[in-house]
């Protein structure tokens, strides 16, 4: 009776097990932390318009399509947040990309099919009445299944929920279990960092009011979220940081041998520092007022014990020391708002817009710079050509997520109204000259390694001041050794330097460039030169081009030093600031863009007569073309796309200009040849747009001229190195060159393109021998030539000290006179080109002839040498 009761009893409930096996499909693995790649219409529909705003760049996601087919893929964040969650779950299934459905430690019951939510609590119910306690997607292998099955995981490393799991539950940790999985496996599973970023701004050491209530612009609270998302969605975007291969990660020196634990616990870390950082290569450190930067410097205990020696040597109160020194800072400091930016952007936008033909960047150079920035303060290093520079750099930098950097900026653009709207940017402002300023310096140097601690990247023209001869300028090395002295000091790990390129189609103040050249004076920033500048804005000058050069790790160049910077004498330090200067100049060389403009003014410049056919211009440019393809030169869009009508374009705006003059077009058959006339007074035009292109040049240039003074048709490399080495030597002050390649790699590269473009040949049985061509000697003269302006203006000053006994003439007066012995010379036709009456190259000249001991008439055997090395030169020089 007993036992048929049972059996009675017991029928239904088998019943019911059937049932929800059926319905759970023979499983309890249905859990909440899984999203299913269907959601239901109305859900789509809903996370479609909700997100469709948010920004996410293809150069993003892009590092997502370059990991390895076979790869299990778990996206990481560091805050839990489903608002993001979901918005990587729907995007990147719109995209076709790997999308996130495993949350760990993630509960999606509202975004469940209705079906699926049913099973899940059935499952979850089923199994407790069985074993009295809920089922563990962990334990039970589930997320790892899914994980084998190509699923994608999504991770969070802070959380309320995240550390009341790991730490007072003792439940598994989901990065532990990544890396059991991953011991377990030979697919590499890759941790995708991600961000998204509701505003550029830095995060403010003080909170508003809206800030407690709504949180912060950079972690808003949900309101702030939703409103921002509605009233300005194209504020919101992602940056994809640079994944990590867990495999690689664990196998690396420093986790290979630890235990399990620790390895989870630096991987955790790790992403924590590469997100943090990541966020701060985009927003920029945190900003603090004027008020607490200057205090942090001025009580220093390094400045504080500098202060105390400097009033003690020198007899002076030390309340007065600290009043000099807070007003210096003063002086300095930039004022930076990120308030303003967004005012400035779109001023500077309609600027290059009204302006300008565009700007062609390469985006690849700037991701490196980008993704570089994590690993310490950029220096940035433009070259500097225009006022516009300023600007452009700023502007391009903020439209791509990064931080505008701090701007050293000379002190004659502190005037009102434009040097707090400088300052306001991120402009801080430097004296031209520290002589006698010991206070000062020491004041700015502190500023500057504040900056460097904070995490500022800053921004410095190498050259010093603006270029008016169109090629680079020798660096300038006071800033640079501030800088290195503040590495030296501890302000940050590692300090990156990035060589930029910035040029123009036609630069702005090419007009005043002219007048200063030709010894007018410079005349002084102010109110009035902005107010004419507005005349700027009714006429359009071609294209920017913007070319960022790999970026160079100030750490890693110094392991190639025999000693650390901490051992290194002054004179020592002094060299690598020299040699570091110097490779920053060829880095910006070997960026350069080689435009339309240069190169027909170079071919004008370079024919050798006061009048050229268009014929004669192609078949230089040509040249020059197929010389710049075997260099690797970055030509235009322009040039690459249709180079003859890219030409044509650029001699037309010449014409336009009245630069040249057609004088007759002589007609055959179908065909037509115009014949040009060179304006004397526009040469000085040409030269400063044929030195945009010139370092690509010069090496063929000397190798060139070598081979002309060898005055031989046969001829070894050999034969040429020491005359290339003189030539090095002779406009050292006037070029820049790679310090880690020797002569003989220059010649032998310059021979190289010259037999790749049919200028020489090489011998048919001895391969060191080379032989020149009738037609290869009129091409060596078009290289060659580039050098003709240089010799003559050095000609010029060695005629000045020939006739100047030593100290007859003082050191402000030199360069006036030399002017006037050079007009004098040109009248006289001593010298032919225009344009060599440069007080730039003046200056350089004398800089060297003093440095190799030539002060005055009385130094008859230098001059003597040098006089017979140009005149030798210079006959070669003609076309």
């Amino acid at each position: 009776m007993k036992k048929s009761l049972t059996r009675w009893l017991m029928k239904p409930c088998h019943k019911v097990n059937e049932w929800i096996n059926a319905a759970l499909g023979g499983t309890h693995d249905h859990f909440s932390c899984f999203l299913p790649e269907q959601l239901g219409t109305i859900s789509a529909l809903i996370l479609k318009l909700f997100y469709s705003g948010i920004k996410l760049e293809k150069s993003q996601t892009a590092i997502i399509e370059q990991i390895e087919k076979n790869a299990i893929i778990v996206y990481a964040t560091k805050f839990t947040n489903y608002f993001e969650f979901m918005f990587y779950y729907r995007r990147y299934q719109q995209l076709g990309l790997p999308f996130p459905q495993i949350g760990f430690e993630y509960r999606l019951l509202i975004w469940q099919p209705l079906s699926r939510l049913l099973k899940i609590l059935l499952a979850h119910v089923d199994y407790f009445l069985r074993n009295f306690k809920f089922p563990d997607a962990y334990k039970s292998g589930y997320i790892k299944e899914e994980l084998m099955n190509g699923r994608c995981g999504y991770l969070s490393m802070v959380g309320k929920e995240v550390f009341y799991r790991r730490f007072v539950k003792a439940k598994t940790d989901p990065i532990q279990y990544l890396i059991e999985i991953q011991q377990s496996i030979d697919r590499p599973i890759y941790i995708i960092p991600q961000l998204m970023f509701f505003t550029k701004k830095p995060h403010r050491t003080h909170s508003t009011i809206i800030d407690v209530l709504f949180g912060p612009e950079d972690k808003p609270g949900k309101i702030r979220r939703v409103i921002t998302l509605f009233r300005n969605p194209g504020s919101v975007f992602v940056e994809i940081s640079e994944p990590i291969n867990l495999n690689q990660y664990l196998e690396s020196a420093q986790n290979q041998t630890k235990n399990i634990e620790y390895q989870s616990l630096m991987l955790r870390r790790d992403l924590l520092v590469q997100l943090n950082r990541h966020r701060q290569s985009i927003t920029g450190p945190i900003i603090k007022s004027r008020e607490e930067l200057k205090e942090s410097i001025l009580t220093g205990e390094r400045f504080q014990k500098f202060m105390d020696e400097y009033s003690e040597n020198r007899d002076i109160p030390i309340q007065q020391v600290r009043k000099r020194a807070d007003a210096y800072i003063e002086e300095i400091a930039a004022k930076y708002s990120p308030s303003v930016l967004n005012f400035y952007s779109a001023v500077v936008g309609w600027i290059l817009n009204t302006m300008f033909d565009g700007v062609a960047v390469n985006r690849d150079g700037l991701y490196k710079v980008k993704n570089v920035s994590l690993k310490g303060p950029l220096v940035l290093l433009p070259c500097h050509k225009s006022h516009i520079d300023y600007l452009i750099l700023s502007y391009l930098l903020y439209n791509n997520n990064m931080p505008c950097p701090l701007i050293a900026a000379g002190q004659n653009l502190s005037f009102w109204p434009l040097g707090p709207l400088f300052r306001s940017g991120g402009a801080f402002f430097i004296r031209r000259s520290f002589k006698g300023a010991i206070l000062y310096s020491r004041v700015f140097a502190e500023y500057i390694h504040k900056l460097l601690e904070e995490g500022f990247n800053v921004e410095q023209f190498i050259e010093g001041g603006r270029s008016r001869t169109g090629k680079l300028l020798m660096p300038k090395l006071g800033l640079l050794s501030i800088l290195l002295n503040a590495y030296k000091n501890g302000a940050c790990e590692d300090m990156i330097f990035v060589p930029i390129y910035i040029g123009y189609d036609r630069v702005l103040e090419e007009s005043s460039y002219l007048h200063e050249l030709e010894g007018g004076q410079k005349e002084p920033e102010n109110l009035r030169q902005v107010i004419r500048a507005r005349k700027f804005l009714k006429k359009r000058y071609g294209k920017i081009y913007i070319q960022f050069h790999d970026p160079i790790s100030l750490k890693e160049l110094l392991t190639r030093q025999e000693k650390s910077l901490t051992e290194m004498d002054n004179a020592e330090f002094n060299a690598l600031c020299r040699n570091l200067g110097h490779r920053m100049l060829y880095a910006i060389n070997r960026v350069t863009v080689v435009t339309p403009h240069a190169l027909v003014a170079s071919a004008i410049l370079n024919c050798g007569a006061e009048n050229f056919s268009s014929n004669s211009l192609i078949s230089i440019v040509e040249t020059y073309l197929r010389y710049s393809a075997t260099q690797h030169a970055r030509l235009s869009d322009t040039l690459v796309y249709d180079s003859y009508h890219a030409i044509q374009r650029a001699l037309d705006e010449f014409v336009q200009r009245k630069f040249i003059e057609p004088l007759s077009t002589d007609k055959q058959g179908q065909s037509s040849e115009t014949t040009y006339l060179i304006k004397e007074n526009k040469r000085p035009f040409f030269e400063y747009y044929k030195n945009n292109c010139i370092a690509f040049f010069i090496p063929a240039a000397f190798t060139a001229l070598a081979i002309l003074e060898k005055d031989a048709f046969q001829f070894s490399a050999s034969d040429l190195y020491a005359s290339y080495k003189f030539l090095q030597d002779f406009f050292k002050f006037e070029f820049a060159y790679d310090a880690d390649q020797s002569i003989e790699n220059y010649v032998h590269k310059s021979i190289n393109a010259f037999v790749d473009v049919a200028i020489l040949s090489i011998h048919p049985t001895q391969p060191n021998i080379y032989n020149l061509s009738p037609s290869g000697l009129h091409k060596l003269r078009i290289f060659s030539i580039f050098l003709k302006t240089y010799f003559e203006s050095y000609w010029v000053v060695l005629s000045y000290f020939r006739q100047t006994p030593q100290n007859a003439t003082k050191a402000r007066d030199r360069l006036k006179k030399i002017a006037d012995i050079g007009l004098q010379m040109y009248k006289r036709k001593e010298i032919e080109c225009h344009e060599a009456l440069n007080k730039v190259s003046y200056q350089n000249a004398v800089e060297f002839f003093m440095s190799r001991g030539v002060k005055g008439a009385e130094n008859s055997d230098q001059l003597g040498f040098y006089a017979e090395a140009i005149t030798r030169s210079l006959k070669h020089l003609q076309i």
